[in-house]
């Protein structure tokens, strides 16, 4: 089988950001954003998807968070379309309710080239982790975005930022890992059009 990944570079005037990804991979991550507990975040997301993931990014984390996090967000999207190809035989769809401690999160995914992020984690600003907890929701949207993809987050109850946030990250990383998985069953694409 030939290995599905890609390899991204992407350089603008407030991020230069370096990535490699393998879908069908084990977990492996070398994750260096500059950003502590996003690296955190994006290692789990790595483990739990069973994606080989290398990331070096370096933003004007000086100004805000903001710019790298959501060119993370942009370039790993782009980095799953370009591994996924024509995405023949894929699943598609992925679901994944995952908890994390008091904290429990629901994921439902559609590769569908149809971007839509619904985000029901309803966090206020935060930096009690060293780091703005509504930042995550600009990472999925760019994720989304140059993905092409229905992304729904829901998360179902939670106390803990943290916990909340881990539960966030496993859950999506699990369902995307199901709806880029393939199914030898699938002859094309998983679509009554044709196309995806």
């Amino acid at each position: 089988m030939t290995q599905r990944s890609a390899a991204i570079d992407r350089e603008t005037a407030e991020t230069d950001i370096h990535m490699k990804l393998v879908l069908d991979g084990t977990g492996r991550a070398a994750i260096d954003t500059g950003i502590p507990f996003f690296d955190h975040m994006l290692t789990l997301f790595a483990k739990h998807g069973f994606f080989d993931l290398t990331i070096k990014a370096k933003g004007d984390i000086e100004v805000d968070y903001h710019h790298t996090v959501e060119d993370v967000g942009i370039v790993m999207g782009g980095a799953f379309k370009k591994a996924l190809g024509d995405k023949q035989g894929i699943r598609r769809y992925g679901y994944a309710v995952t908890p994390m401690d008091e904290a429990l999160t629901s994921v439902a995914v559609d590769i569908s080239n149809r971007p839509v992020l619904v985000y029901n984690v309803p966090l206020k600003e935060r930096r009690g982790i060293l780091f703005d907890t509504l930042l995550s929701k600009e990472f999925f949207r760019a994720l989304s975005n140059h993905l092409g993809m229905n992304l729904h987050i829901n998360l179902k109850y939670g106390e803990n930022e943290h916990h909340i946030l881990e539960s966030v990250f496993k859950a999506a990383a699990r369902a995307l890992d199901q709806a880029t998985g393939k199914d030898e069953r699938i002859l094309g694409v998983q679509s009554t059009k044709g196309t995806l």
